[in-house]
């Protein structure tokens, strides 16, 4: 069961790096117009956020707060973001190969993550149709964008 969440945590991960290659970084501080939205950059803090919170609180055996590897300030820096989604990768990696079978309350957060990070994702595919942004091919090929439905 690790091994499957690892590798579904890894390629959600290797969205979040596409989409960081793909996105002009002047939008990482865009909102979606005439809508109430917080930014791009906000959405990614949020995502690693939850890859820093979620582990320990797994471990702790209860919410210990929210955190992220990021500042709300640094939200518009590429770089920084792309670091912070390899080194959550990382860290998470290694939280889920550790985790027992048994372990039902950390298998939870693992999912509750998961669930977290395609959530923000389908969010993020919005951003990219209402800001006309071309969408990256993974994402293209993960969620069957720009096909005719």
């Amino acid at each position: 069961m690790n091994h499957l969440l690892q590798r579904r945590l890894e390629r959600a991960n290797t969205l979040y790096l596409d989409f960081l290659d793909t996105i002009p970084t002047e939008h990482l501080g865009s909102h979606l117009r005439d809508l109430p939205s917080d930014t791009i950059g906000h959405q990614l803090w949020c995502v690693l956020g939850a890859r820093e919170s979620y582990p320990k609180a797994a471990r702790a055996g209860e919410w210990q707060g929210f955190t992220s590897p990021v500042t709300r300030d640094g939200t518009t820096d590429a770089a920084a973001l792309r670091a912070a989604f390899v080194q959550t990768a990382a860290d998470v990696d290694e939280w889920v190969a550790g985790i027992d079978a048994g372990d039902e309350d950390s298998l939870r957060y693992v999912l509750a993550l998961l669930e977290h990070e395609t959530q923000h994702q389908g969010q993020l595919i919005r951003y990219l149709y209402g800001l006309g942004i071309d969408r990256p091919h993974s994402w293209q090929q993960q969620y069957a964008l720009d096909e005719d439905f």
